[in-house]
């Protein structure tokens, strides 16, 4: 059923007319995932390769989360479902929004099939709200250091793209506290 569901997923068009570089949605489950990864949406390289977080941003999560990239892309314990399954295009200061298409459809539908989900990994300011909705702070950064007011479904964090280093040396705690806390929690997950 689920592999029926990714098949039609992988057809969409629902939001063809609005992607300047056609749909191509990136996107991995596997109904005895434990952990799920949702960010924004695709970029230019992930939507070149088909591969999710294949870029400087991936690579960066995988080492907040402490994974080795076959660890990261093992499907039968990680989902990797972007708010947006399509790279929406760019705009004046980076990348454009998910579709709002792309969550409305298709979520509701996906996420009651993996069932072994334990922890969410909400990254970036699209997938908090997207999932939190009227429980997500004003702001990104309110939102990530009340992370603890989430626990134990979700975990909202910071995007680990290059274009936030400036962030990052704002907030020294977010890696001196969370990354530690955040990965004893995918290794608890991961092992549980």
């Amino acid at each position: 059923m689920l592999q029926d569901l990714l098949t039609q997923i992988r057809a969409c068009q629902l939001c063809a007319a609005h992607l300047p570089h056609g749909p191509r949605p990136v996107l991995r489950a596997s109904t005895t995932a434990k952990l799920m990864i949702v960010g924004q949406a695709p970029g230019t390289k992930v939507h070149a390769s088909g591969i999710p977080w294949d870029d400087q941003s991936g690579k960066r999560l995988r080492q907040w989360m402490g994974l080795t990239p076959d660890e990261f892309y093992d499907e039968a314990n990680i989902a990797i479902v972007p708010t947006g399954f399509c790279f929406p295009g760019t705009g004046k200061s980076g990348d454009l929004p998910p579709r709002p298409e792309c969550f409305q459809h298709w979520h509701p539908q996906l996420l009651p099939m993996l069932p072994n989900v334990q922890l969410t990994l909400l990254i970036g300011v699209h997938a908090q709200k997207a999932f939190l909705q009227d429980k997500a702070k004003p702001t990104l950064t309110q939102t990530v250091e009340a992370w603890q007011d989430y626990l134990p479904k979700y975990m909202p964090l910071a995007h680990p793209s290059p274009r936030n280093i400036a962030w990052f040396t704002r907030h020294p705690w977010y890696e001196q506290e969370m990354i530690p806390t955040l990965q004893e929690m995918v290794q608890t997950v991961l092992k549980g």
